[in-house]
Order: structure tokens, then C-alpha cells, then sequence
């Protein structure tokens, strides 16, 4: 099966609402994006991950995330240093296990795997999609 015939079935797309007051902050965001977040983009954006339609800097209840795929309920973050500390991390997942909650998926990455060596970030990704594509109707 193609990359594009992959997603190709008909299924129900779980809305999940957010904040309205976050939209301006993650419109902030998306102008101010990290270079790993850059460089994902570059092959996320335009369905060109397995004609998945992902969107960056998105709000979803409370939280931002840096990308989502609403069909997949996926979650893609990229960590940087800011996510280091023993609070940022602890902060990181209540927020993780709260979407969790609501059925978002997480893959995460860091932002100097992404900087350094793209290609494997893709592939992860790509094999995430193939073995979960067949689980989301």
C-alpha cells in the first residue's frame, strides 16, 4: 500500500475543543518557531507525511502543541532545552497525560535529533502512521 492510499478510509474525526484565548499565543508561535521546529515543518506541512494532514502550533483544551494531525489524534512535540529541568518535565506530563486523557497520541523528539539527523525523526514517524493507520476507525 502507498504512502497516500494509506489514510484513504472514511472515519470520524474527534473534535476536541480548546481555549480561544490560546489562539493568539500559538499564532505567536508559529512565527517564532525553533529550527527543529523549521525543519519538521518543511516535511510535515502540505500532507506530505503519508497524505496526513498535520497542523503546527495548534491548540487543543488548554495546552499547545507543535504539531497535530486531528485524523490520527497524534501529537508530535519537540523538546528543547527549556524542557530540561525536573518542573518543565513534571509540567510536560500532566499536560501529556491530560491529552492522553482525551486521546491525543504523543510521540516526542528532541530538538537536536530533529536538527541533526531529520531523516530518522521521519522514519519514526512514518512507521508510527503505517501501525496505527489500520487501528483508527
Amino acid at each position: 500500500m502507498g504512502k497516500s492510499a494509506l489514510l484513504q478510509n472514511t472515519m470520524k474525526v474527534k473534535i476536541i475543543p480548546y481555549d480561544p484565548i490560546l489562539k493568539e499565543r500559538a499564532k505567536q508561535l508559529r512565527k517564532n518557531m525553533t529550527p527543529g521546529e523549521i525543519i519538521l515543518w518543511k516535511h510535515l506541512k502540505g500532507k506530505q507525511m503519508c497524505n496526513c494532514d498535520f497542523d503546527r502550533q495548534r491548540p487543543i483544551d488548554r495546552f499547545i502543541v507543535d504539531f497535530y494531525c486531528k485524523k490520527l489524534m497524534l501529537a508530535i512535540e519537540i523538546d528543547g532545552s527549556s524542557h530540561d529541568s525536573p518542573e518543565a518535565q513534571a509540567r510536560d506530563r500532566r499536560r501529556q497525560a491530560r491529552l492522553e486523557f482525551l486521546g491525543v497520541r504523543f510521540l516526542r523528539f528532541r530538538e537536536e535529533e530533529v536538527r541533526s539527523g531529520v531523516e530518522g525523526v521521519l522514519e519514526v514517524i512514518e512507521d508510527w502512521i503505517r501501525n496505527h493507520s489500520n487501528n483508527l476507525a
